[in-house]
């Protein structure tokens, strides 16, 4: 009886040493002292048009350090695609793929068919000189279809989370969609794109070379 009452106390106190200053030690924040970024809805319809203007889809408007993650921003217009079945797969390889970036849309206009899979048909090595490589979503794979693909209707108000390694291809867009994306980049692959490098962009006659700077 003795020895199971010590036991019984060396337990308790071991138990207090344990939680109590687990307990006693305050919550510290993943980014110190860092600011909230703000992006006006005027400034997300201003890369609309000039997607528009310019027949450009990805257009990436921030990239902000938010501790352990950096989150990127992008504004995509994508105009009317037909159902692409039979040949159509073999010749766009319009399927993509980024190994260390997640995104998530948010649909704000239009409607769409996009599939997803993780089993790529083959696939090759998007080109690290690319400007959306470089720029927007990192090292990945193009592909010419996807095999079991999961097939999501979008529409205005709906979001979807693709995570780094799934394979994302649109098959139809019925008249254009528009949508914004976040971009969730733990390695910190991407440049940094603040608000005053935004405006400039914004500001800058449009040049194909240009980029997202």
């Amino acid at each position: 009886m003795k020895t199971q009452k010590i036991a019984l106390k060396v337990l308790t106190l071991s138990i207090v040493t344990i939680v109590f200053p687990a307990m006693a030690q305050e919550p510290k924040p993943t980014c110190n002292h860092c600011s909230a970024v703000y992006i006006p809805k005027s400034e997300l319809d201003g890369y609309n048009q000039r997607a528009i203007e310019h027949k450009l889809v990805d257009q990436q408007v921030r990239s902000v350090d938010v501790g352990k993650v950096q989150v990127g921003i992008g504004s995509i217009y994508r105009g009317k695609l037909g159902q692409a079945t039979g040949l159509e797969n073999t010749v766009a390889e319009a399927v993509a793929e980024h190994e260390q970036v997640s995104e998530v849309y948010y649909v704000i206009e239009g409607s769409a068919t996009l599939l997803t899979g993780p089993d790529l048909v083959a696939p090759k090595p998007r080109p690290s000189t690319l400007t959306p490589v470089r720029e927007e979503h990192g090292p990945g794979y193009s592909a010419k279809s996807i095999k079991n693909p999961e097939v999501h209707e979008l529409k205005a108000g709906d979001m979807i989370i693709i995570p780094a390694g799934t394979g994302h291809w649109f098959t139809k867009i019925d008249d254009h969609i528009r949508y914004v994306m976040v971009r969730l980049d733990p390695e910190k692959i991407l440049p940094l794109k603040s608000e005053a490098q935004s405006q400039k962009y914004l500001a800058s006659p449009y040049s194909p070379s240009q980029g997202n700077f």
